[in-house]
């Protein structure tokens, strides 16, 4: 049985690989921050009664910002497999905490490294670095490859380049077996709700039930590459089976702008968003990235990767959930009214 950790396990992703490695037959460890809540709801579904089953899912407090944590935790457990998903990871909030920002998502990269180093494991685990199409920011070359140079436009951008250049010179001074996705925007039902597409789902479906009258956002213009997270997982997964490891660009190829994931939210639902959307400039960035999208040939050639959720379907799948949601706000409203 294989053993991964999956840094950033409570996230949309880090559920979503959970997810997939249990199935393949894992047994995983997660690393969660502690909290005054509960802040696992993404993982709730894959503990089994612990009267029938036995479930091989299992989370440790730590955190990014602790080394010594870090590698006693891998001293500890050995693992084969090493998922570095953990970071801010909120482009926006990133210019309001910069420094927060490049010591989790940039600097953690780097304590994760050097535990694999004082662990002895070197020679043993496969990491993988969860890099971002946000490093392309300012882009140099349409559609982005993995040879694409980087010109990041926010801290968490820069932090992000950080961590994935780091990912490549442990790779070449260690003979690390080291590989970076550069995920270009994935998004599903587990998508926090502060993440544009989230909030535009989200608020749709509460708007179509009379939950919510108005939708404020910032830059409608940009152009994103939009798939979905559950298929990006397997991607991830697939670079870490490889005899050697490299760098791969994960992305549909496609471009859609903010406005028209809009248009084909609010259109699932029958309803107009001109009626209900506004703009507030606080929602934009001091520094916009206008385009993103990524082809993603090598990790087709070379992984057997390709996506299958097109747009629609992937705008289809987060209302379908998001209006379940607003299904069981209002019936809890009204339970409350009577």
């Amino acid at each position: 049985m294989k053993k991964a950790l999956v840094t950033g396990i409570t996230g949309q992703d880090g559920s979503y690989l959970a997810e997939f490695l249990l199935d393949k037959g894992y047994e995983v460890h997660g690393i969660v921050r502690r909290a005054s809540s509960f802040n696992t709801s993404r993982l709730d579904h894959l503990y089994k009664d612990p009267l029938v089953d036995d479930t091989k899912l299992f989370l440790h407090y730590g955190d990014l910002a602790d080394a010594v944590q870090l590698v006693k935790l891998l001293y500890k457990l050995q693992p084969d497999e090493i998922y570095n998903l953990g970071a801010q990871s909120h482009v926006r909030v990133s210019f309001d905490i910069p420094e927060y920002t490049g010591d989790v998502t940039g600097v953690g990269a780097v304590r994760i490294l050097e535990a694999i180093r004082e662990a002895g494991l070197v020679n043993k685990v496969r990491y993988y670095q969860a890099s971002s199409s946000e490093m392309y920011g300012k882009v140099q070359e349409v559609p982005q490859v993995e040879t694409t140079p980087f010109w990041p436009r926010s801290p968490y951008a820069c932090a992000k380049m950080y961590a994935h250049w780091l990912t490549v010179n442990y790779r070449e001074s260690y003979g690390l077996h080291a590989s970076s996705g550069i995920l270009f925007n994935h998004e599903s039902p587990r998508r926090g709700e502060t993440f544009v597409t989230r909030k535009i789902t989200r608020a749709a479906t509460r708007i179509k039930l009379g939950l919510q009258k108005k939708l404020i956002l910032g830059n409608l213009d940009s152009k994103r590459d939009w798939g979905y997270a559950k298929e990006y997982v397997e991607a991830m997964w697939l670079m870490l089976q490889q005899d050697e490891p490299d760098d791969y660009v994960i992305a549909t190829n496609e471009t859609h702008t903010v406005r028209e994931f809009l248009e084909e939210t609010f259109s699932c639902l029958d309803l107009d968003y001109n009626e209900f959307v506004g703009f507030d400039q606080k929602y934009e960035r001091p520094a916009e990235v206008d385009l993103l999208i990524g082809d993603a040939s090598k990790a087709e050639n070379k992984l057997g990767w390709k996506p299958k959720v097109n747009f629609k379907e992937l705008v289809s799948i987060m209302v379908d959930a998001d209006m379940k949601l607003a299904l069981q706000e209002k019936a809890l409203s009204e339970a409350n009214l009577s």
